[in-house]
């Protein structure tokens, strides 16, 4: 992004907070934690109850302190994940796991990516009043699986409640309130491609591929599997925001382009 484009943005996100009690405006010089406490108006509008402007900020800058890295993004990019969390209702960068603040090394600029993560999805998913059981397990080589499709489809996993071994695969299913259900099986090799290929986050120190990979492979499985599911519009819009960098901060993220991802993630050894 320009610098031009930059200042534009911040100028326009001080016109909105130009009335907040404290009356303090973005500045440039800011570093990313003050600009938190500044935006905090805007975040409170799009907090669910349950989560307090207060906490999210404090959830916010702890993600700053445990990574680092993330002071070293664009303010603004940081920002816009953190908005995303917030209109999503779910924590970043906590052991809940329900999403992910991940600093990213793009055009030779760091910048923050959003990622939802596994429990975050299980969460959006049961936001559907249609939607009865959502689940997705590892399956390892001594436990008892087998799976047909077809027009009878069934799966069957009986695990081993002994030494289960190394992980073989992973399957994601659902079933709606109306008898209604489907599932995706998938292979810990072919787990392993899709996320190289589509993940550009799998190499990084920081990515939850390396930190939590079997969390990350379970929710992999999920979207795959909520593919034969009927979603609202709500759902697949929080979807659209997996995996993204914007630089803009709306009323509604989803809405929002994405950043195009050009340079690997940071790593650690490269530091």
């Amino acid at each position: 992004m320009t610098v031009g484009k930059t200042d534009e943005i911040k100028q326009e996100l001080a016109r909105k907070v130009e009335n907040t009690k404290a009356g303090t405006k973005l500045k440039k010089s800011m570093s990313i934690a003050d600009m938190i406490k500044v935006m905090e108006p805007q975040i409170k509008k799009a907090l669910p109850e349950v989560i307090t402007p207060e906490r999210f900020t404090r959830m916010a800058l702890s993600a700053l302190n445990t990574t680092p890295k993330l002071n070293e993004c664009t303010p603004m990019s940081f920002l816009a994940a953190l908005m995303n969390a917030a209109q999503l209702g779910l924590e970043p960068n906590t052991p809940l796991g329900q999403a992910f603040l991940i600093p990213y090394n793009n055009k030779g600029e760091m910048e923050c990516q959003f990622q939802l993560g596994y429990k975050g999805l299980i969460d959006l998913s049961y936001r559907n009043p249609n939607m009865q059981i959502i689940t997705a397990h590892t399956v390892y080589e001594n436990d008892e699986f087998e799976y047909e499709l077809g027009l009878n489809p069934c799966l069957n996993h009986r695990p081993t409640l002994g030494d289960r071994g190394e992980i073989r695969l992973f399957y994601g299913l659902f079933k709606l309130t109306n008898g209604g259900f489907g599932f995706e099986v998938m292979s810990k090799t072919a787990m392993d491609d899709f996320a190289k290929e589509y993940s550009k986050a799998f190499d990084s120190s920081f990515s939850p591929w390396r930190t939590n990979y079997e969390s990350m492979a379970l929710k992999t499985i999920i979207k795959k599997a909520l593919k034969y599911a009927p979603l609202k519009s709500e759902f697949r819009n929080a979807l659209s925001t997996d995996e993204t960098i914007k630089n803009e901060i709306g009323a509604d993220m989803s809405e929002i382009n994405s950043e195009n991802i050009f340079d690997t993630v940071y790593q650690e050894e490269c530091a």
